[in-house]
């Protein structure tokens, strides 16, 4: 019974970080245990006019005016043992702009990018457990790295500013926090860092969350941090050659989500965020659907 508990909460717990995609972090403070797993499918919405540039922000993307994001993903977990886990993910992106059609045909630009962005692969391992009064501390280590599914295109030129990846292999290491309540309320910390080839920046990663975790009902309050090392360049600045990928990416984002069970098994998730800080990277608002199988 308590390992079914578990595993759900694991379940549920990946279900509401899929839904946001990848600004937020894949993994979480639970563990499915041994045999356990989920599998989720999610679809994100999300559109931005705002971007976050250096010196300020501007109120239309340059040449697309505005951004529309959609992604259908899939993720997975499996508890190898009571204290490690497997993580899988794959989402397909489609980018649209909104350029005029003789600016497209001026610059030979296209208003739509779409395909298979990064397969992402993980290992979480719990190594430390001890009760805090009442209450449950847990520290968890993790090591991911994820490297392009397709053959997707991010080269310089202005064209690429909605590019559906920056075509890098990430290698990410990140150290987790969560203490558990009797009550089911739950808080999690999460930081790391996250290695890039090839021109990406490399970047601080951080992640935190509040919520509370029952048989019915799953819910969490989040916000995700990224700081891109120094190296990077800032779109249209000097120093910059066209090249999306060399920028440095930093960001705030903010986000809740929802997991209900529905049948045995089967649940159902809604969340939404908003990006409220950050740097070379659009102010954009999403929603979100998914659907799991918790075994």
């Amino acid at each position: 019974m308590q390992n079914s508990y578990f595993s759900l909460l694991a379940g549920a717990a990946l279900l509401c970080a899929a839904a946001p995609a990848h600004s937020q972090s894949l993994v979480s403070g639970f563990m499915a245990g041994k045999g356990h797993g989920s599998v989720v499918f999610s679809g994100t919405a999300e559109r931005y006019r705002d971007v976050f540039l250096v010196p300020e922000t501007v109120d239309a993307v340059p040449i697309f005016k505005e951004v529309r994001v959609s992604s259908v993903s899939v993720y997975a977990n499996y508890g190898i043992s009571d204290k490690v886990e497997a993580v899988v993910a794959l989402p397909y992106i489609q980018s649209t702009g909104r350029a005029d059609k003789p600016v497209l045909t001026d610059l030979g630009y296209t208003n739509t990018r779409r395909g298979l962005q990064d397969l992402s692969f993980l290992l979480k391992f719990k190594s430390f457990s001890a009760p805090v009064g009442n209450s449950q501390l847990d520290l968890l280590g993790v090591v991911g790295v994820s490297t392009p599914a397709s053959n997707y295109q991010s080269k310089a030129d202005l064209g690429y500013i909605i590019a559906i990846g920056n075509r890098a292999t990430k290698l990410t290491t990140l150290g987790i926090a969560q203490l558990r309540t009797p009550s089911g309320v739950f808080f999690t910390g999460q930081a790391g860092y996250s290695v890039r080839t090839g021109p990406v920046p490399n970047a601080f990663v951080a992640d935190a969350k509040v919520g509370y975790a029952g048989l019915k009902l799953y819910g969490e309050a989040w916000l995700a941090y990224q700081q891109s090392s120094s190296a990077g360049t800032d779109i249209l600045q000097p120093g910059f050659t066209g090249l999306f990928t060399e920028t440095r990416v930093n960001y705030t984002r903010v986000g809740v989500s929802l997991y209900k069970p529905v049948a045995k098994g089967f649940g159902v998730v809604a969340g939404a965020s908003r990006y409220v800080a950050g740097r070379n990277v659009g102010q954009s608002t999403g929603v979100s659907l998914g659907v799991s199988y918790n075994y």
